[in-house]
């Protein structure tokens, strides 16, 4: 069944009419996991102003449509570093996406192969990027956070060289770990506590208590080979004392030099860093504020995105992160100069949802919305996004 408007009706889920949206995704999430996975996925920082703040920029945007352009089909299909894609959104980094629904990983890197997106693998995930390397079907990415020691930083590299990962995402904005005050407040604690009251939660969403006996307990198995440990409290340690570091322009300029493939950086606001990070030879820079998870007083994403592309200046690809529920969202990001679009609450909402195609899912909500708004917009290419801006 062909979508109305969409671009690709192989696409279509059972779940079409039942969760036409995002948003219509956290509450089915919500019951099925527990509740300090919750509280992880859900959260921000501080009072989390930011994480509103985000959206409420995002829907500040108006576009103005054309009306009298006549009948015309659209394509997604977007070419980003050399690579093509179907559409111009993937799947963004998220830390211990197995906590949240277990094999969570897995499912992604699946969803990324069946629909030609990225899905990219943090280092803090539950699998190890030789596990989901080649379930991605050649849209794997790898984002890392920089240990101190540059010898563990160049296993690193080669493991996710040799797993297939072709482009690395280098995160820059978490020279210290957040306050995460609701985390903290759910009980959140690595390794998981065995507290009566965490037991109570978890024996409450029997689905993913059965879902974590078939996958095993959370980990950061790509960590354990350094921490020389597979116990979850010292690998924990290890990634406390080695990854919380504050980076550098001669790191990025190492890393540069070392990694073979695309380097991208995650995390930039200001455009002094930008036009640096283009200095030192990046091949893309993602506009992103770690969705209002890290610093609960910086700018919303979107406010920072026209600044950045200017200071840029077509000199590397410029992706955007932060607050997008919506297939209008990813239009307003494109119009305001973004080449592509990540997103990560999203996604996990869907698996969380859904299970296994839960990121199929959420693949279809924004094809059919982004198709959609072009359509209203009387726009036939995302290039022309522009010319609809107020």
């Amino acid at each position: 069944m062909q979508h109305q408007y969409g671009t690709a009706g192989k696409r279509k889920t059972k779940y079409y009419d039942i969760y036409p949206g995002i948003d219509d995704l956290k509450e089915p999430a919500r019951r099925r996991i527990p509740y300090f996975a919750w509280e992880y996925l859900d959260s921000g920082t501080g009072i989390e102003r930011l994480v509103d703040h985000n959206r409420q920029r995002l829907r500040a945007i108006e576009m103005v449509p054309k009306f009298v352009g006549g009948n015309f089909d659209v394509s997604l299909q977007t070419e980003l570093m050399g690579e093509t894609y179907d559409l111009p959104f993937g799947v963004a980094p998220v830390g211990m996406t197995g906590l949240m629904w277990p094999g969570g990983e897995l499912m992604l890197a699946r969803t990324a192969s069946r629909n030609n997106i990225p899905y990219c693998l943090s280092t803090v995930a539950c699998q190890s990027p030789e596990t989901v390397g080649p379930l991605c079907d050649d849209n794997g990415w790898f984002q890392l956070y920089t240990p101190f020691d540059r010898e563990i930083c160049l296993d690193i590299l080669k493991r996710a060289r040799d797993s297939g990962f072709k482009t690395l995402v280098v995160t820059v904005d978490v020279p210290v770990p957040s306050m995460r005050e609701r985390q903290r407040k759910a009980g959140l604690r690595i390794p998981p506590q065995t507290d009566l009251k965490t037991l109570l939660r978890v024996a409450a969403r029997p689905q993913w208590a059965w879902a974590t006996l078939l996958h095993g307990k959370p980990g950061l198995p790509l960590l354990e080979k350094y921490a020389k440990s597979g116990d979850l409290k010292e690998v924990s340690s290890f990634f406390g004392r080695q990854l919380n570091n504050v980076v550098n322009l001669d790191y990025i300029k190492y890393i540069r030099s070392q990694w073979q493939g695309k380097l991208v950086v995650k995390g930039v606001l200001h455009e002094e860093d930008a036009r640096m990070l283009v200095e030192a030879g990046v091949d893309g820079i993602i506009v992103s504020n770690h969705g209002g998870r890290q610093f609960d007083a910086a700018p919303a994403a979107i406010d920072a995105l026209p600044a950045v592309v200017k200071a840029v200046d077509g000199q590397c690809a410029i992706l955007f992160d932060s607050g997008v529920r919506t297939g209008l969202d990813v239009v307003r990001a494109l119009a305001l100069g973004a080449q592509f679009v990540l997103l990560g609450r999203a996604f996990l909402y869907g698996i969380a949802a859904l299970g296994e195609y839960g990121g199929d899912h959420v693949v279809n909500i924004l094809d059919e919305d982004i198709a959609n708004n072009l359509k209203q917009l009387g726009v036939r290419e995302i290039s022309e996004l522009k010319s609809c801006l107020r």
